[in-house]
């Protein structure tokens, strides 16, 4: 599974970090910043992939809160926020929060589609 990040965002490179520490052979961490490779592999372009957190799993490709459920799902420490995450009510309720989260984040560093 490959997850396709901000780097260049402080908060988002703060939570990836910790998931990175973990060490998961299964998950390869792909930086968006400046990246067209990323662009053509999952077909989205950088304002898309500035905008949330995706991942590329086989073919398919998942963004926002239903990504954070799959790295969550993959990392042994943090399974419980998918086993909580992903009850139906609750799994609502987190994507739109992290839906507005990420309006605000894509909005902070939105200066990056300019380069």
């Amino acid at each position: 599974m490959k997850v396709y990040f901000n780097n260049s965002c402080n908060i988002c490179r703060a939570e990836i970090n910790l998931y990175k520490k973990q060490n998961i052979k299964d998950i390869e961490w792909i930086d968006i910043t400046n990246n067209k490779s990323a662009e053509i592999e999952t077909q989205k372009n950088n304002k898309d992939l500035l905008r949330r957190l995706h991942i590329k799993d086989g073919e398919k490709v998942i963004g926002g809160a239903e990504a954070f459920l799959l790295v969550w799902k993959k990392i042994p420490k943090y399974k419980f926020l998918y086993t909580f995450f992903k009850i139906p009510i609750i799994f609502t309720l987190f994507s739109h929060f992290y839906e507005i989260i990420a309006f605000f984040l894509y909005l902070k560093n939105k200066k990056q589609l300019s380069k």
